[in-house]
């Protein structure tokens, strides 16, 4: 665990800043950042965005292949990595922009297919200030507080709430990796006010009750969260403190506290300040692909490909392929991606609906839901749960609760769930269990 405080940072970030001149980066051009969680990370990065250098961040758990194709796509002018980390106290300050003039460059996950870097370009010193009192209003940290991050740095919502915290005048507290038991106790110890935590990590923070008397704004987002877990993590942070949003790597949906969460279960809030969701094509039961309008300094593209980038954006307005609907009052409520649609006997099935079901069950602490290939129905219902269950009973809990073609014709206990880094499931390695 290390502490970071705005002043530090601030220090670090001028003297990185002049280290990227003096190897000859300017404007536009990327550094690619291949590290784990550690000190200098934020202030090589805030330096680089301050003078709009584009740093990309790679996941440093890849596979070396998988790396070497995101540097060779991404063809930034310098690397740096845990194994050759410059030395940046003996580099003179730079002056630096009041706000980064760029957001990092990240690589989608890429569980469907190669991973497609976003590319948000150089924003106009009024779209920097735009952006910043954006993320400001998102994450709220304010002087004098701590902000404790127990995620790798190189994902975006870690690396923005770190940014946005430390501008603010916050300190923050950052874990090399999750550690449930010391986390649970830095809530206490270090007087944390805001977080940001993914629903796995609520999950096993709270196995055990634990005091937070400080918090005021816990995040949570980077999947679906049961509902089971939702209220015990209100419970634990309190319905005020606790809030969720929707989003992807390349770009903000809604927000959404608890408070009106717990009026709407299961649902993502509505639409983030600025922004406009729709729609398009729903169906009878409202359900479609969610698009998003967002304002100038939130617009992006896939780097290098302007097919892909074509067929996210209509308009002002992209999507990244989820399925949802709105209520009368604009609340979002998610059914999944595109891609994980089962259609089985003709019948749209969304896995996020049979879940909600399954998470219910008394025995199922999580699920995930799957399609597979059927001679008669075209794909068949499965479903993988996490907890002490039967199989057999869920099944006849499923075909209780749910019409008979969404229910499971198959369920299978698994002792936990394959997920990317960020916590998504890899709904394409259960369809071989």
């Amino acid at each position: 665990m290390f502490r970071l405080t705005s002043n530090t940072v601030e220090q670090g970030a001028r003297r990185a800043a002049a280290w990227l001149a003096g190897r000859g980066l300017q404007t536009g051009d990327r550094v690619a950042v291949v590290a784990s969680n550690r000190p200098e990370y934020v202030a090589l990065t805030l330096g680089a965005l301050r003078t709009g250098i584009v740093p990309v961040l790679v996941n440093v758990h890849l596979g070396t292949d998988e790396r070497d194709r995101i540097l060779a796509d991404a063809d930034p002018a310098l690397v740096v990595s845990d194994d050759v980390w410059p030395d940046l106290d003996r580099a003179p300050g730079a002056e630096l922009a009041p706000h980064p003039l760029a957001r990092p460059m990240h690589y989608t996950s890429g569980t469907t297919g190669l991973a497609k870097g976003v590319w948000s370009g150089i924003l106009s010193e009024s779209d920097a200030a735009a952006l910043a009192a954006d993320e400001q209003d998102l994450w709220d940290a304010r002087p004098g507080e701590t902000y404790l991050l127990c995620s790798p740095l190189y994902h975006s919502a870690p690396h923005r709430i770190v940014i946005s915290a430390l501008a603010a005048g916050a300190d923050v507290v950052i874990f090399e990796r999750f550690d449930a038991a010391q986390i649970a106790r830095a809530f206490v110890g270090e007087r944390i006010a805001g977080a940001f935590l993914v629903p796995t990590h609520l999950r096993r923070l709270l196995v055990d009750p634990f005091e937070a008397p400080h918090t005021r704004r816990i995040l949570h987002a980077g999947e679906p969260c049961p509902e089971q877990l939702k209220r015990r993590a209100i419970d634990a942070f309190g319905a005020e403190n606790l809030w969720e949003f929707y989003g992807s790597t390349e770009g903000q949906f809604a927000l959404c506290s608890s408070i009106e969460w717990l009026e709407r279960p299961g649902t993502v809030g509505r639409a983030r300040s600025g922004r406009r969701l729709s729609i398009a094509d729903p169906g009878a039961d409202g359900v479609g692909t969610i698009y998003v309008e967002v304002p100038s300094f939130a617009r992006w593209e896939y780097w290098n490909d302007p097919t892909k980038t074509a067929a996210a954006w209509n308009g002002d307005s992209f999507t990244v392929g989820d399925l949802g609907r709105l209520d009368g009052d604009g609340y979002l409520f998610l059914e999944g991606r595109r891609e994980d649609l089962i259609i089985s006997g003709g019948v749209n099935v969304y896995p996020a609906e049979v879940e909600r079901v399954l998470q219910s069950h008394p025995a199922v602490v999580e699920s995930a839901v799957f399609g597979i290939a059927d001679a008669e129905w075209g794909q068949m219902v499965c479903a993988a749960v996490v907890g002490d269950a039967d199989p057999d009973a869920v099944l006849a809990y499923a075909r209780e609760l749910l019409p008979g073609s969404h229910s499971p014709k198959r369920v299978v206990v698994v002792d936990a769930l394959p997920r990317t880094s960020t916590g998504k499931v890899l709904r394409s390695e259960l369809e071989h269990l």
